[in-house]
Order: structure tokens, then sequence, then C-alpha cells
């Protein structure tokens, strides 16, 4: 099978997401300070060796069916749908909220392709249902850090 140009240009913009996102994490990863650091900081290399992973394997299925993937800094920034990270240092606390952010961003990006890539192509679709399916999981699991909870926890002394 040999991608059509809507096939290749819908698995090169999750290309050009995944490659970014790798590139947020680390620079989240080398410049996060402050409350839960080594929970985050630890949390952050999973979600870059998802996202580079996932990244290689895009581009591998990209080859795989004659289309071309453009792994270019220059493409990568000039078409990723993620929001640029600051520089310098950045609270664990904002720090959250940017990857939780890119992450969504690059699984927003999934699920927008999603109907065009699987008419066409049913097993990159299935590649898509994989990351979408993990990096939501790594979005939940990073966000739980600045969440607040709900439950009124009671002890037995209180009652």
């Amino acid at each position: 099978m040999k991608a059509s140009p809507t096939l290749t240009n819908n698995l090169q913009a999750v290309l050009a997401d995944l490659i970014e996102l790798h590139i947020q994490g680390k620079q989240a990863h080398w410049n996060i300070v402050g409350t839960n650091f080594r929970d985050l900081h630890l949390q952050l290399d999973e979600i870059v060796d998802a996202a580079r992973q996932f990244a290689d394997d895009t581009a591998e299925r990209m080859r795989a069916l004659h289309a071309l993937p453009d792994g270019r800094s220059s493409t990568v920034a000039e078409t990723t749908s993620l929001a640029q990270f600051p520089d310098g240092l950045i609270s664990t606390a904002d720090a959250i909220e940017r990857i939780v952010a890119a992450v969504e961003a690059a699984v927003g990006t999934m699920r927008k392709v999603h109907d065009e890539v699987d008419e066409e192509d049913p097993t990159s679709a299935d590649l898509l249902h994989e990351f979408i399916a993990r990096l939501e999981q790594f979005a939940w699991m990073v966000q739980a850090e600045n969440m607040k909870p709900t439950a009124k926890v009671t002890t037995a002394d209180s009652k």
C-alpha cells in the first residue's frame, strides 16, 4: 500500500507533535524546580520515552507506506500544534500544567486525523489508538499532582 497525500499529511502532523512533545518533556525535565521535583522529574522521563518511541513508530509506519517522514527541527517548529514551552526554571506546578496541555494537544491532533487515517489505513489508526490511550494515562497521572482532593475523610476518632 502507498499512502495518499492525505494520509501522509495526517501522519506527519502526528509525528511533528510527538517529536515536539519529546523535546518539551526534556526541557521540563531539566528545568523544573519545587515540590515533588523528583517524582515529576521521573514521570517526565516516562513521557519522553513514550513520545520518542511513538514518533519512531509513526515515522517507520510512514516509510512502510512509502511516505517520507520529516523530523527536521525547522519542520517540527513550523508545524507542531503544541504551544512553545517557556525558557528558564519552571515550577513543578506550572510544568505540570504545561506538560498536560502539550500531551492533550498531541492527543488532539491524533483524534483530529483519526477518522481519515482509519478510512485509508486501519493499521495506522491502530497505532493512534495505542498512543492516545497511553498519553491520556500520562496526562491523568501527571495532572493528579496538582489536583485537590474532594473526599471528606472521617476517622474513628472524628465520629
